[in-house]
């Protein structure tokens, strides 16, 4: 049985809690900690777990295995530094840090101390993202030409440290790096500031990567409703699937290069069937605190491990600079960016 607790139990963090204490068999939640005391009481009441408002005092009175850190972003570094340096295994909620020397600094802890880095890219965990990688896997859509993502929402005024590209457009970096398994040779974003002056209130990136594929982001919290979607074009049709309902569908293109011939050029496109496909669904939280829990059990690489957050993150942050300098980021021209 691992011991189990929460750093910061606001929107994401109860969450965290929740799920940890449904994990009955194999995972205990034993505390909750948050500087706001009232809030750190009202979960402890909600899951039967101690709480505090000091997170030291919590470790030290219930000796925790792991920890879920869902505070601020601005403070992942100084908490996340401290929990690893106490041998703490650490799950930090994404992005993995503010700056890239934070995020490195956290990688180089965990390495030295023994302990498991995983990072919060919870979409990862999707079962409809799932499938989807599965079906890509097996060549469904054949050869790749375009991948396509919308993240958009209404404003989340609980965020006062990060913009819309670190907040929202990581979690379709992750993916398109995931899903495409590929390396990015160039990108280039536009930024919108329309609610907020000193960060960014939404991207539209277009990237490629090295086999060609082309990537374009739609990231929003300017819109007044949720929309989170993939598509993903190849030769032999269209795979189209939404986050928020966990639905997956395939477009063919009737006239298509057969399976047997996957990766030749597009010659014509045409209507084929659509094809739904059953999702075994579940909450994405709770397979990735089971598959975060499981890591620390068995000593495997994470899922999603904190070199894949400062990948993200780097990307995330050379979209904003791409935007700023209004330049393409060529990384074949400028291999030091890579």
């Amino acid at each position: 049985m691992l011991k189990a607790a929460v750093v910061g139990v606001g929107s994401m963090g109860r969450n965290h809690a929740r799920v940890y204490r449904e994990m009955e068999g194999s995972v205990e939640l034993v505390g909750v900690a948050d500087a706001n005391a009232g809030e750190a009481a009202k979960v402890g009441a909600r899951t039967g777990a101690a709480h505090f408002s000091n997170y030291h005092e919590m470790i030290d009175k219930v000796k925790p295995d792991l920890i879920s850190l869902a505070v601020p972003t601005a403070l992942h570094a100084q908490i996340g530094l401290e929990l690893i340096e106490r041998g703490i295994n650490l799950l930090i909620e994404k992005p993995i840090a503010t700056t890239l020397e934070e995020g490195e600094a956290l990688i180089e802890a965990a390495r030295k101390a023994g302990v498991v880095l995983q990072v919060g890219h919870i979409e990862r965990f999707n079962p409809v993202v799932m499938e989807m990688k599965r079906r890509l896997l097996d060549g469904m859509a054949g050869r790749i030409y375009k991948v396509q993502t919308q993240r958009l929402s209404p404003y989340p005024g609980r965020i006062q440290d990060a913009g819309a590209v670190t907040d929202l457009a990581t979690h379709d970096i992750d993916l398109l790096r995931n899903l495409m398994n590929d390396q990015i040779s160039r990108l280039y974003g536009e930024i919108l500031h329309t609610i907020n002056r000193d960060r960014e209130d939404g991207l539209n990136g277009i990237l490629r990567f090295r086999s060609g594929i082309i990537g374009v982001l739609d990231v929003n919290w300017i819109t007044p409703a949720k929309v989170r979607r993939i598509t993903i074009t190849g030769a032999r049709g269209m795979l189209r699937c939404d986050l928020l309902s966990q639905e997956l569908y395939f477009y063919e293109n009737e006239t298509a290069p057969s399976q047997w011939d996957t990766l030749s050029v597009l010659r014509g496109v045409s209507e084929g069937n659509v094809i739904g496909f059953r999702i075994n669904r579940h909450e994405p939280l709770a397979a990735e605190l089971a598959d975060f829990a499981e890591t620390v059990r068995t000593g495997r690489k994470p899922t999603v491990s904190g070199e894949d957050g400062l990948e993200t993150l780097r990307i995330a942050r050379e979209f904003i600079l791409s935007a700023e300098q209004r330049r393409v980021i060529d990384y074949e021209r400028q291999p030091e960016l890579a």
